[in-house]
């Protein structure tokens, strides 16, 4: 019964699921096993791992590509939690889109609170036919910001927040330039006083380095160049980080949208620029967050479901 009450739900919302049983009762779960196969469910969705909680359940806790945790046991002090954590959030911007369109809300992306912000697009991926307009229109808007401190009604691009936050930026626009990324603008410290860097954009830019990988919380994006419209490839790409927290996709082609807003592992998912609002879920996969704060999800965080149950007569 404690078996089936978490794999049958989980199986109902498509997940593959793996089960650990108690060291002290397996048998139980492995004759669910011959059961399983009976029924002629493919090898894979469901998995049983059978040995002791310090090892295989720690293994299952700690691994990446486990999503979610389903455990019952005893207790210890507990208290629920909702994260908001970083995020490496991508835009795509497809062969048809209008490529006017995305540079302005792009930038925008990248250069508000000067990058220091969760659900920046960090990562752009512009068709090869749009590619050098989508970088050469982005560059344009860079140098023309306007730097300094946020009280003046002027500035277009405040300071990062802190030394350390800049040496850390920093850090990332080294490594980028050792490993062979090409600086299209910014990549420097302006000069006087404050933690202020240049509006940065970097292109030629490998999967594995760590300013495609980490949240480098600054205004430094990096720009892939497309050269297929393989959407499963293009998600995957987009996919290939622990973050997980929004995503902005251009296209005319709404059945193309559609199918990357599906195959994105993010929470909000603007198509176009579609609205950002407070009645609107937000929230990340993986190790960006767990839960969704605002709209009526928001309000559930903080509540507890009762079930009463009453026989009458």
């Amino acid at each position: 019964m404690m078996v089936m009450s978490k794999r049958a739900p989980a199986r109902s919302a498509g997940c593959p699921i793996i089960l650990k049983p108690a060291e002290q009762t397996p048998l139980a779960t492995l004759l669910l096993d011959a059961f399983i196969q009976a029924a002629g469910i493919p090898e894979g969705v469901v998995n049983i791992v059978t040995d002791f909680g310090e090892t295989a359940g720690a293994a299952l806790v700690d691994h990446r590509a486990v999503d979610k945790i389903t455990f019952t046991g005893s207790s210890a002090t507990l208290k629920r939690m909702s994260l908001e954590l970083g995020g490496k959030s991508p835009t795509i911007i497809l062969a048809d889109a209008d490529p006017d369109r995305p540079i302005p809300g792009a930038s925008r992306s990248l250069f508000m609170n000067s990058g220091q912000v969760c659900g920046a697009a960090l990562g752009l991926y512009a068709h090869k036919t749009l590619f050098d307009g989508v970088v050469g229109g982005m560059a344009d808007k860079a140098l023309r910001l306007r730097a300094g401190p946020g009280l003046n009604p002027d500035t277009e691009i405040g300071p990062l927040m802190s030394e350390e936050q800049l040496s850390r930026v920093a850090g990332y626009l080294y490594s980028a330039h050792v490993n062979g990324a090409e600086l299209v603008v910014g990549g420097h410290q302006l000069d006087g006083p404050g933690y202020f860097v240049e509006s940065t954009i970097l292109t030629n830019t490998t999967r594995d380095m760590s300013g495609r990988q980490e949240e480098i919380f600054g205004p430094v994006r990096c720009v892939m160049r497309l050269d297929d419209l393989d959407l499963s490839a293009i998600a995957a790409d987009a996919n290939g980080t622990v973050y997980g927290v929004a995503a902005n996709i251009w296209t005319k082609d709404m059945a193309a949208g559609h199918t990357l807003a599906r195959l994105i592992r993010a929470g909000p998912i603007r198509v176009n620029g579609g609205v950002m609002d407070a009645a609107i879920p937000f929230g990340g996969y993986k190790e960006s967050g767990w839960g969704r704060e605002n709209g009526r999800e928001g309000v559930e965080l903080y509540t507890e479901l009762k079930s009463v149950s009453v026989r009458l007569g």
